[in-house]
């Protein structure tokens, strides 16, 4: 099987409070992940582990075929990131922000200008390319977020609840991206507490209390819990879980 991440009794602790509780699981290349779990439940740590900016207190992983370990800079120059918290520079200007990244991603001077005027070509942006990020709505920021974190052309792109906060009608849109990303062979790992979302990956997991309590397809889930939405799968895991926010 072509792997683009593999994980092995992955462990975080603070202290002796364990965080990330041996997980383990693997993601296809070109697969959309979708990585669930309610607030505390260890999914930003771990995947903060994954990205390589957080070292692991016991366990490995190998993502875009690197050791995570051994090479967590090569991991972040193959991967692409979008945090939570909005990651752009609002004081600077669209096109400022996409050759400011594409600087960080190594891109060259001829290549960022060739991406950049396809990316507000395909955003349909270049009429406000002088226009300061913090003037855009936010749905277009995250649109702009996303494009700027895959202009690298990573094998991997890591969302961290890349919707939060934007509307449905938005939220669709931005599933589109993901889609295409997929659909053009790259990985997408995302997460988010939209259960309706987790209807759009190929298969879920489901963390809960630092350790993985489900992991398949949404349909397979569903048939397992005997439940007639994500929702009902989640809430039917979440509730025996015995910490709520770490």
């Amino acid at each position: 099987m072509n792997l683009a991440i593999e994980v092995n009794e992955l462990t975080k602790k603070f202290g002796d409070f364990v965080a990330v509780d041996h997980i383990s699981f693997s993601v296809k290349k070109g697969e959309i992940f979708g990585f669930l779990g309610a607030n505390g439940a260890g999914k930003t740590t771990a995947m903060k582990m994954l990205i390589g900016i957080s070292i692991p207190t016991s366990g490995n992983a190998t993502v875009a075929g690197f050791d995570l370990n051994r090479y967590p800079d090569k991991i972040k120059q193959n991967i692409g990131y979008m945090s939570q918290k909005f990651s752009l520079y609002e004081d600077l200007n669209i096109i400022e922000n996409i050759r400011f990244y594409g600087g960080i991603y190594g891109l060259s001077r001829k290549e960022i200008a060739e991406k950049s005027e396809k990316l507000l070509e395909k955003l349909d942006l270049q009429s406000v390319s002088k226009s300061l990020v913090s003037s855009l709505p936010l749905g277009w920021k995250q649109k702009l977020s996303f494009s700027i974190a895959m202009i690298h052309e990573p094998s991997i792109i890591f969302l961290d609840e890349p919707t939060g906060g934007v509307d449905p009608i938005t939220r669709r849109q931005f599933w589109d991206l993901i889609y295409e990303a997929s659909e053009n062979g790259t990985t997408v790992f995302v997460t988010t507490h939209y259960m309706d979302e987790a209807e759009y990956c190929e298969r879920v997991s489901i963390m809960v209390d630092g350790k993985i309590a489900a992991l398949n397809t949404p349909k397979q889930l569903k048939q397992d819990f005997k439940a007639a939405s994500m929702d009902e799968v989640f809430y039917q895991l979440a509730r025996g879980a015995k910490r709520s926010d770490h």
